[in-house]
């Protein structure tokens, strides 16, 4: 085996740059850095174009995260805001007389004709670097990828692996074991700590088993009915999906329902999630009819 080119996609400047130089001592490693999401498939481009292509990426699973905010990494998707709709409401105690009355606060109103499901928006998942990982192995096939995980959690390390990741070391490692790793998956071997394996295997059995019942829930549905739920996967509410289908206002509405039906929930966040888990895409963004018509 020739030098290994190892890209290092860490935010965390004085850790990339540390890990970096130790990687580099070794001498059969060339190394990389970028400290982002974009940096890093810059890099990987220019390196493909210059035929010198990197062999593994280790991929910070937390990329984005603290420039996000603590409000986008707190934010649920689908599966978990419908988990939440489903618990029942904590009590409330009743007010303590005082002699006043207390103030009754006050809820802004949807207009009528507009469900409550329907003003739920899915919201999009929180910045990582899983989701990078998934785009790189998606424009790169050779690429290996291995995640630097601050802590073993089994439920991102199986997504990490949906995802298209070979290994899964905890930042606390040490570099042989880094480098183990490395050298292992350019063997095409799979390396996950052993504390992991049985919550990932656990994991991929539970999403294996969803997936196939959220895709019988899904073959039930007619041709429309699945273009209406693409675009409820992308978010468009009732008006415009009227407008991409050339359909009426209400007869989305019947198809929503029907849609929502066959799926057996009652909310386009919960049809969301059931699509999300059978593999179903959003619908593509229109092409305006400019773009459509040019030559």
């Amino acid at each position: 085996m020739g030098r290994i080119r190892v890209l290092v996609v860490d935010d965390h400047r004085i850790f990339a740059e540390a890990l970096a130089a130790a990687l580099a001592a070794e001498p059969d490693v060339e190394v990389g850095a970028a400290g982002s999401a974009a940096a890093a498939e810059r890099a990987l481009e220019r390196a493909a174009t210059e035929g010198r292509a990197y062999d593994v990426a280790l991929i910070d699973a937390d990329l984005g995260a603290e420039a996000a905010g603590p409000a986008a990494r707190a934010r649920p998707g689908p599966e978990a805001v419908e988990e939440a709709r489903r618990r029942p409401a904590p009590a409330v105690p009743p007010p303590r007389r005082t002699g006043t009355v207390p103030a009754v606060p006050t809820v802004a109103a949807r207009p009528a004709d507009q469900p409550r499901a329907e003003q739920l928006r899915p919201a999009a998942p929180p910045p990582d670097g899983i989701a990078l990982l998934g785009r790189l192995r998606r424009a790169h096939p050779g690429l290996r990828a291995v995640v630097l995980a601050t802590a073993d959690d089994p439920h991102r390390a199986a997504r990490a692996l949906h995802a298209g990741a070979t290994g899964w070391v905890a930042k606390e490692s040490s570099l042989a074991r880094l480098l183990a790793v490395v050298r292992g998956v350019l063997r095409d071997e799979t390396h996950l700590p052993p504390a992991l394996l049985t919550g990932v295997i656990r994991e991929l059995t539970t999403a294996r088993r969803d997936r196939t019942e959220s895709e019988r829930l899904v073959d039930t549905l007619t041709p429309r009915e699945k273009q209406i739920l693409r675009c409820m996967v992308a978010g468009l509410g009732r008006q415009a999906v009227a407008e991409r289908l050339y359909l009426s206002p209400h007869t989305v509405r019947t198809h929503m329902q029907n849609v929502l039906g066959k799926l057996g929930v009652h909310s386009t966040l919960a049809a969301v999630a059931v699509a999300r888990r059978a593999g179903v895409s959003p619908a593509e963004p229109a092409v305006p009819p400019s773009i459509a018509s040019a030559p």
